[in-house]
């Protein structure tokens, strides 16, 4: 936009100065021929009266000689014998404008020769004329040097209007490019973002306007997780009164399968109860460096690792990855596929994490040496909620991504995380 406003007032400042620039410069030659040709007029006038009070003197042309030689302009004059004194007049007796001027009539003029100016004198021999001449560089003299200064004031005023306009599309982007700041930062989660109000009034409504939509969607999204934890609170009460009619069958291993089958349910409900307790803000997809983020994860678990005697293989690259899932979410999806490793598979099993990028993909391998998934999964294991991978998995496809993971019952579980690149 601020280019835009910059262009339109260039173009109009432009317009403008050029309208008035050149009548301007065809003034100022309009005036230096005029100037020339009137100083050409008052010598032509001033040696004719010269010529009308000396005509009979004999030495008219020594009289006349310092006026000539003084004067800008080349002056001839014709005497009634057809001498010529001054500046050469060759064939004048057949010129055209002589033979007008003999008739009694003063003029003028002006060619691509320069301008001349004639005067007859009547004498008592004859008609006397006088010619005074001007080149055309004498009659632009001082219009090239007038004319560059009235251009260089022409491009000067287009420059300020230029600049002028440059900050004011600036002062009108700035506070439009605060409002597509402020959506951006919403769109990648940070809710608490705000759009300043300041600008034209216009940028003022729609900053309001993206204000109160942000404290919309929080208010929603307050009011969905509100639902949520009260939906699961309620539940918990029917689960307790379960559990406890479990404890009051008599068959031992029917006792045991229900104990367990409910303790999963209050797990699945606490899951579902911390994840309705999040912060709003990470609901939304993110940005991070997974890079960074995968190798905090690291070296968090590293220490335990060491303990159980287990093998760490990190292949992390140094550059910057960029990938649209909050720091908070690949931390979990890290932090659950390392936790299934540690619980899953005994000790001195070693395990490995490579991330790599190809084309507008990151990838995040995680294996392990251990006996790999089981061959019928259905049943979770003693003590989870078979929700990690289910989590992961949603973080993941959230973020427009995939999830795969190796064969069943194959040694050596694998999961492979591809993610776009930011």
């Amino acid at each position: 936009m601020r280019r835009q406003i910059s262009l339109l007032l260039a173009v109009i400042s432009t317009a403008i100065v050029v309208s008035f620039v050149i009548p301007l410069l065809l003034l100022v030659r309009t005036l230096a021929e005029d100037r020339g040709m009137a100083a050409a007029s008052q010598q032509a006038n001033t040696i004719a009266v010269l010529v009308s009070s000396l005509h009979d003197d004999p030495r008219l042309g020594e009289v006349l000689q310092p006026s000539l030689d003084r004067s800008v302009t080349q002056t001839s004059v014709v005497l009634a014998n057809g001498q010529v004194l001054g500046v050469a007049w060759p064939d004048a007796l057949t010129d055209p404008a002589y033979v007008q001027a003999t008739q009694g009539q003063a003029f003028s003029v002006r060619d691509d020769v320069g301008g001349r100016f004639y005067v007859p004198v009547l004498v008592d021999g004859g008609v006397v004329v006088v010619r005074a001449s001007m080149t055309s560089a004498q009659l632009a003299e001082g219009v090239p040097l007038a004319w560059g200064g009235i251009i260089g004031l022409g491009v000067v005023l287009s420059g300020i209007a230029v600049w002028v306009g440059g900050r004011v599309g600036r002062g009108i982007s700035r506070p439009l490019l605060a409002v597509s700041d402020t959506a951006d930062r919403l769109r990648e989660g940070e809710l608490a973002a705000r759009a300043p109000l300041a600008g034209t009034e216009e940028t003022i409504a729609l900053g309001s306007a993206l204000n109160g939509l942000a404290d919309r969607i929080e208010e929603l999204l307050a009011a969905e997780r509100d639902n949520v934890r009260g939906l699961a609170h309620r539940l918990r009460t029917p689960v307790t009164a379960l559990r406890l009619e479990a404890e009051q069958v008599s068959d031992p291993q029917i006792r045991a399968g229900l104990a367990e089958s409910v303790a999963q349910l209050q797990i699945t409900i606490d899951e579902v109860v911390r994840e309705a307790q999040r912060p709003l803000r990470e609901d939304l997809p993110g940005m991070c460096d997974a890079a960074a983020v995968v190798r905090s994860r690291v070296e968090y678990w590293r220490p335990l690792a060491e303990d159980q005697g287990r093998s760490v293989q990190a292949i992390i690259p140094d550059q910057q990855i960029r990938v649209p899932v909050s720091a908070l979410e690949l931390s979990d999806v890290v932090d659950i596929c390392l936790d299934n490793i540690f619980a899953h598979t005994p000790d001195e099993v070693g395990f490995r994490i490579e991330l790599s990028v190809a084309a507008d993909r990151a990838t995040l391998l995680i294996a392990d040496d251990g006996p790999g998934f089981p061959t019928h999964p259905g049943q979770p294991r003693r003590g989870t909620s078979g929700m990690g991978l289910e989590l992961v998995r949603r973080v993941v496809e959230r973020a427009h991504g995939r999830l795969s993971r190796s064969a069943l019952g194959v040694p050596g579980a694998q999961v492979l995380i591809e993610l776009p690149l930011r």
